[in-house]
């Protein structure tokens, strides 16, 4: 799948989609039904009905095989998000044990690490660019300042192993959504998919070569089922492009508190 239809709106990703199973199967019938004729419609006809039930299966395992994996990249890409998001909610609260120039510090580091997060690394994660080469260095400076930290009671010394603590979870999460939004399906599955699909419609179409509106509605129908499951995996393929992605929302939530 290309990067345009990924980033289309998800009404126009599925006129595309739709748009396209349906003029494969259009094709496909037009080509069966003309070539439906003396000897090639006795060999059509010869194709056993009992074939379609287990292209179907196979098509479904596909697609259930591919689904797995775009679940499994989206659960993970959510649960990397929230886990930053807690980690630096942490760093925030637990700053207040340092009161004055130390908290004012780490709150505006922890900031501008978001600012720089959502208008920076998100668009690349988006583009599928986001590397781990760069480090984040307001993370690291946020480090550094909490270490260089001289606690001076017992309670501070706690916040203090709190902080680098959460800081280390921040950047570990982190490094978890970026190598996540390199995930996608590859064109290997989408070409098995689609294989299975023209298999299945051809199977069909030759089983009902002798009555073409029932040709025509068996098309239809699984055309619709096919359409209906590659627009469900493209629409989730690459967790943070799209219309549905995952979104830095749960870490925009934090800046707020870290303006006080």
């Amino acid at each position: 799948m290309n990067d345009w239809l990924h980033n289309l709106p998800i009404t126009w990703m599925a006129l595309v989609v739709f748009g396209f199973t349906y003029l494969l199967t259009a094709g496909i019938y037009g080509f069966v039904t003309a070539g439906a004729k003396g000897e090639r419609a006795h060999a059509f006809k010869a194709v056993s009905p009992g074939l379609l039930s287990p292209l179907a299966i196979i098509f479904g395992l596909f697609v259930a095989f591919t689904a797995a994996q775009v679940w499994s990249d989206s659960d993970r890409a959510n649960a990397a998000v929230d886990r930053e998001a807690s980690a630096l909610r942490a760093v925030v609260v637990l700053a207040a044990a340092f009161p004055g120039e130390a908290e004012s510090r780490l709150q505006a580091l922890v900031r501008r690490h978001i600012e720089q997060v959502t208008t920076q690394e998100w668009p690349m994660m988006a583009r599928g660019t986001a590397t781990l080469r760069f480090t984040p260095l307001l993370l690291v400076e946020a480090m550094q300042l909490t270490l260089a930290l001289s606690p001076n009671t017992e309670g501070a010394k706690i916040a203090q192993r709190g902080i680098a603590t959460a800081l280390e979870s921040a950047l570990d999460a982190r490094r978890q959504r970026i190598i996540i939004s390199q995930s996608r399906v590859n064109l290997v599955k989408w070409l098995c998919l689609f294989v299975q699909a023209v298999a299945a419609l051809l199977a069909i179409a030759m089983v009902h070569c002798d009555n073409r509106i029932a040709s025509a509605i068996s098309l239809g129908l699984f055309a619709t089922g096919i359409a209906t499951s590659a627009l469900l995996i493209a629409s989730h393929d690459r967790p943070f492009t799209g219309e549905i992605s995952v979104g830095p929302a749960p870490l925009l939530q934090v800046m707020p508190d870290t303006t006080r």
